[in-house]
């Protein structure tokens, strides 16, 4: 299939995707349609047939969806197939909770290294893994084929850490720094604004109250 441009709502519906039909193979449901999906989803089942016919379709008239097989194949399109290596950069509350996750490394993303400036956190083991000073983390990066780094530091550091985690050869940065990023070309980055989130709940609950009234 040639490659053509998939809009960044069709790709951010797919992990909801995924997780949902993770659900359904655990429960052994074998098949499903998109007005079944839809249901439980809360999407149009036309919109369900659109998202998935960028990627080809993999359904069936009057059949529909193999779960197990749709499950897998939207993994593989999210790269699921594959296992990532990443860096935790900030060994705070955050970094800590993000490296005790458990469900990312079912999913193949495998925490290998957490990195601090803080003397009084260096050297302590989270999950098993010691936190190392940043003076070893371009070296890390070389020796351990690690492709991702998140970035849990304030704002004010976190410009400086990025462009050394990309010169060190890092291909994608989970951001969570109040900040955006410059980075080469080609170097991927997933900004998550946390008081972005909470202000987005206050808006739609003072939408819905307004509709009240």
């Amino acid at each position: 299939m040639a490659e053509r441009e998939i809009s960044q709502a069709v790709i951010g519906r797919l992990p909801r995707y995924f997780r949902y039909l993770g659900e359904l193979k655990d429960r052994g449901v074998e098949r499903i349609s998109s007005q079944e999906l839809s249901g439980m989803m809360h999407v149009t089942a036309s919109q369900i047939r659109q998202d998935l016919n960028h990627f080809g379709g993999f359904g069936q008239q009057g059949y529909g969806y193999n779960v197990e097989y749709l499950y897998q194949e939207i993994g593989r399109i999210l790269g699921l197939d594959k296992t990532h290596h990443l860096i935790i950069i900030g060994a705070g509350h955050l970094g800590q909770a993000l490296a005790n996750y458990m469900n990312f490394q079912r999913r193949g993303f495998i925490f290998t290294g957490i990195f601090d400036i803080n003397p009084a956190i260096i050297g302590r083991r989270i999950r098993g893994i010691e936190v190392r000073p940043m003076e070893e983390m371009t070296a890390f990066i070389r020796q351990n084929n690690v492709d991702i780094a998140v970035l849990t530091i304030p704002k004010s550091e976190a410009v400086s850490v990025a462009k050394k985690l990309t010169d060190g050869g890092i291909k994608a940065i989970w951001n969570f720094a109040h900040v955006d990023l410059d980075v080469p070309e080609g170097v991927q980055v997933e900004n998550v604004h946390l008081s972005d989130s909470l202000m987005r709940l206050s808006y739609m609950i003072g939408r819905y109250e307004s509709q009240k009234e």
